[in-house]
């Protein structure tokens, strides 16, 4: 298996907004990690979802956490996913306090 593309990075200052990222792939992949870092200890709810390439009907929520006072989440899927299928993060910002720092990391079907 080889990897798809680099990792995809970003990052949100939740002072000033909710962390919403969604990322891009054409090519069908598995082996999904989400990671996420924040500055400080935060209490706020992560949704992973499949933004699914069949439309919004299809959409799917992977993962929902409501995080208290912790400074990092993990998420890992070995599911396939379809060629322009893509990953939608979100992070609320309920406390205004701290930044998130993402990694998405995925790696290629075949």
């Amino acid at each position: 298996m080889k990897f798809l593309k680099d990792d995809i990075t970003t990052s949100q200052n939740l002072a000033s907004a909710v962390l919403l990222s969604t990322t891009t792939y054409s090519k069908a992949f598995t082996s999904l990690q989400v990671l996420i870092k924040f500055s400080v200890n935060v209490t706020e709810t992560i949704t992973i979802t499949l933004d699914s390439k069949a439309g919004a009907s299809y959409d799917v929520v992977l993962r929902k956490k409501t995080l208290s006072a912790e400074s990092s989440f993990v998420y890992e899927s070995n599911r396939n996913f379809a060629a322009g299928d893509n990953i939608k993060i979100q992070c609320t910002n309920a406390n205004a306090t701290g930044t998130a720092y993402v990694i998405v990391k995925a790696k290629e079907v075949g």
